[in-house]
Formats: structure tokens, C-alpha cells, sequence
């Protein structure tokens, strides 16, 4: 039965993971009397994020970072291997951050001890509620939301963000549609042991299939993210530890030593999602909701933070006006901010993982080209490693 009287709050944001818990501890921090509504999510899996640049600092200004930069692995060289067999092929390109003066492109570090930190800030802010609980309706109106939970209760907010994922059911009450594209590929995602030293080096091996990236954890550890055809990678993850070791190192060329894989292995299929519109009806969308990328450049979870960060941002300027923090002027200046960001991003993404698995020449001549001139030419390269990591016209 749903509660008499609803809860009366600014905003609510509806999602848990990393992207909603960053949304919400950011307008808490700018102020906002916030709900956080999501079931707490357990993460008992050991998937990673490799959080650059721009994200860290953000982390480290909502006091997050502090709490679990212990538990992450530096990532001071990139290094990109054509490993594709073809007639055409990229040089070897390697992007150091000393390069551009920076200790550290950025970290890698397993989602669950990401979130356990956040939750840990989130609990701090007396102004931020925790709802653990699942979004049952979300209904738009003029001047409110109303939210009603699986357990019965109301919520009636300003503001929604929309943190809800890839089947938000934020961004369908907000009637926003989105484009959907299978990208006809899967990645296999597990944690390995090596014999040699990975020198906080992340290696990607681009194959006929997709890229195959080892990425750092702290010792010597590492993060896979292997992509390739549904089938392949559904055999992968039936493989026993020592086949699946084996294939890993094969694939490696060896360059980690010996692997032995940690538990815990996934599966997910790829695609791109663009919705209409990233913010409609008194309602934000932030992270898979807004966006979803194949894991090509590490831009998911950095795209969602950047998004979090923005939206906290415009509606603590709205506040300090005393205007509304859900009316539609505010929406499409959140929406603005964000517009390049993800466009830029999802086009440069899309176009890496189409040059790759094209088998058209002029377009593995073009790749090649272009590996080519950010190996030789330095400042080209610079500009390209400064630009990754946070866009210049952000004016961050």
C-alpha cells in the first residue's frame, strides 16, 4: 500500500550504480535535499572501470577518491597493437603521460570497491536519503514527480534524475525514445594473475573481432576485456581455468608471463544507444541511460561521471538563482552542456570499432594512417592523449 503522504524532496535520483551514487552525491554536496532511490547493489562480480583523467579529479572532489585509490593501479602507458593478420596493418603506437606532464593517465579499479567507497560518502551527507528500494511507476507532471516504490512509498520531487540504465524506466516516463544498434559483438570481461610485471602498462590488441585489452590492477594483476563474435565469447567463457589461461596468453603474446584467471568471468553483448533527447519532462538522464558505448577507449563510466558532474553544476546554479531546479530552461542547459560530450565521444568510439572490423582496404588504410601519424608526430599524438582524457572545450 503506498504511503499516505508522500516524501517531499528537490530532487530524487533513481539508479545505484556508480553513475546514480556519483549524480547523487554531487547535488547533495551543491546543496540539494536528495533521494537516492535503488536497491543497494551487491557487485559481486569483479568487473573494472579504467577512470581517467577528468573523473578522478571529480572523485576526489565529491570525497570519494581518497577512500579507494589504494585499490587502484596507476595507468601510465597505453599501448596499442595491430594484431589483426591483414595485408594492411597499424604500426604499434605507445602514449606515455609523462609525455604531457601527468603522473598518470589514469587508475583502474574494480567496480564493487568503487562503490563501497561511494556508499560509504553517500551515508555522510545528511541531506541525501537512501531509498533502498526499486522504482515501481514514475509519473511526470507540471510543477512535480511523483514517484512510487515496490514497498509502497511516495515520493514527490522537482527533479529526477534518470540513472536507471540501458531499460530506464525514467527516460520512458519522460516519453524520451532511443535508437538502438547491435554492434554483432561480446565482451568477455575477467580478472587475471601474471608471472611478469604488467609496468602499469595498458596493452590493447586490436583483432579481426574487436580489441583485447589487459589493463592494470594493483600487484601483478590485471583486467581483461576481450572482444569478440557472441559465439566465441560464449565458448571462452566455458573453457576451464587452465583453457581459458591459455587462450588468454596466446592472446597476450605472452607479454604478462604465465595467467591464471581469477574467479568470476561475464559476458554482455555490445551496442550504441542514443536516446532523442538527454533530458525532458522534469527528467535528467545520466550514464547508461543517456548513453551506452561498446567498452572501446574506456568512455562509459568517464562519460557518466562527466554527466553527474555537469548536471550537479547546473542545478547548483539554478538554486543560487532560487529557480526551479526541474524546469524545462534548466533541463536543456544540462542537455547542452552534455550534447558534444556524448555525440563526439559515441562517433569516435563507433568509427575505432567499424575501421577495425572492416574488411574494406581503404578503410584499414585510413586506420593505418592515422596510427601512423599519431606515432610519429608528437604533437598531434599529445593533443590526442590531452583530449581522451578531458575535452578541451569543457573549459575544465
Amino acid at each position: 500500500m503506498t504511503d499516505s503522504a508522500p516524501h517531499i524532496h528537490q530532487a530524487a535520483v533513481v539508479g545505484g550504480g556508480p553513475a546514480g551514487l556519483a549524480a547523487a552525491i554531487a547535488l547533495a554536496q551543491a546543496g540539494v535535499d536528495i533521494a537516492l532511490i535503488a536497491r543497494r547493489s551487491p557487485y559481486a562480480d569483479n568487473r573494472t572501470t579504467a577512470l581517467l583523467g577528468g573523473s578522478v579529479d571529480f572523485l576526489q572532489s565529491l570525497d570519494v577518491w581518497q577512500r579507494c585509490s589504494s585499490d587502484a593501479a596507476a595507468l601510465r602507458t597505453m599501448r596499442l597493437v595491430d594484431d589483426t593478420r591483414r595485408l594492411i596493418r597499424s604500426p604499434e603506437v605507445k602514449f606515455s603521460s609523462d609525455e604531457i606532464g601527468m603522473e598518470a593517465f589514469g587508475y583502474n579499479i574494480e567496480n564493487r570497491l568503487l562503490m563501497v567507497a561511494m556508499e560509504a560518502r553517500a551515508a555522510e551527507l545528511q541531506n541525501l536519503v537512501r531509498v533502498d528500494d526499486e522504482v515501481e511507476s514514475v509519473v511526470t507532471g507540471e510543477s512535480s514527480i511523483e514517484i512510487t516504490t515496490k514497498q509502497g512509498q511516495s515520493f514527490s520531487v522537482a527533479l529526477v534524475v534518470g540513472a536507471d540504465g540501458r531499460h530506464s524506466l525514467c527516460r520512458e516516463a519522460a516519453g524520451i525514445g532511443v535508437k538502438r544498434r547491435d554492434l554483432g559483438q561480446s565482451a568477455l570481461t575477467l580478472n587475471v594473475a601474471h608471472t611478469r610485471p604488467h609496468g602499469n602498462c595498458s596493452t590493447e590488441f586490436h583483432t579481426e573481432s574487436g580489441p583485447c585489452v589487459f589493463v592494470p590492477l594493483p600487484g601483478d594483476r590485471s583486467s581483461i576485456v576481450w572482444v569478440v563474435k557472441p559465439d566465441e565469447a560464449a565458448r571462452l567463457k566455458s573453457l576451464d581455468d587452465a583453457a581459458l589461461a591459455l587462450a588468454a596468453e596466446r592472446q597476450s603474446h605472452s607479454i604478462l608471463g604465465k595467467l591464471t584467471i581469477a574467479p568470476g568471468r561475464h559476458v554482455f553483448p555490445l551496442g550504441i544507444e542514443n536516446p532523442d533527447h538527454l533530458a525532458a519532462k522534469r527528467i535528467a538522464l545520466v550514464g547508461e541511460a543517456a548513453h551506452v558505448l561498446p567498452p572501446i577507449g574506456a568512455q562509459g563510466l568517464n562519460m557518466g561521471l562527466r554527466d553527474a558532474a555537469d548536471l550537479a553544476e547546473t542545478v547548483r546554479d539554478t538554486l543560487l538563482m532560487g529557480a526551479d531546479p526541474g524546469d524545462d530552461a534548466v533541463l536543456q542547459r544540462y542537455a547542452r552542456a552534455r550534447r558534444a560530450d556524448v555525440f563526439s565521444r559515441t562517433f569516435a568510439v563507433d568509427m575505432a570499432n567499424r575501421t577495425l572490423l572492416s574488411d574494406f582496404l581503404p578503410a584499414q588504410s585510413l586506420r593505418a594512417a592515422g596510427m601512423h601519424v599519431l606515432n610519429t608526430i608528437g604533437p598531434i599524438r599529445r593533443l590526442a592523449m590531452r583530449e581522451g582524457l578531458s575535452p578541451s572545450w569543457r573549459g575544465r
